[in-house]
């Protein structure tokens, strides 16, 4: 069943900036995720590359390559466009595992879904 999890305030994603990251349930293992705000609106994927199955940020929830056009593995150097998680260039195989997420009274929330639980501690 699906549902919603507060993820943080809209003021906390800047525009190509830093992202929000969290922890998730996925196919039964812990993951990180992160979400980003790119050309105004929220998205969130697995900070997974799908090249080989590694974190891709190069500083703690720093995913945006330098132009801030793209979503950079810093380990293989594969590219992901920002609004779809498609790979857009180097080794990638696939996208990137996407969040649903929506925004919403100033603030933003990821979705569960089948293969995406919240972390219980």
């Amino acid at each position: 069943m699906d549902k919603a999890i507060a993820l943080c305030q809209s003021t906390a994603l800047q525009e190509r900036g830093a992202a929000v990251g969290f922890d998730v349930l996925y196919q039964g293992q812990a993951c990180r995720a992160f979400a980003v705000r790119y050309q105004g609106q929220v998205y969130a994927y697995l900070n997974r590359c799908s090249h080989v199955a590694m974190e891709m940020d190069f500083q703690p929830d720093r995913f945006f390559d330098d132009t801030g056009e793209w979503l950079v593995c810093a380990t293989h150097g594969a590219v992901y466009a920002p609004d779809s998680g498609e790979c857009r260039g180097g080794p990638c195989r696939g996208g990137l595992v996407t969040i649903a997420l929506e925004e919403s009274d100033g603030a933003v929330h990821w979705h569960t879904g089948t293969n995406l639980k919240p972390i219980e501690f």
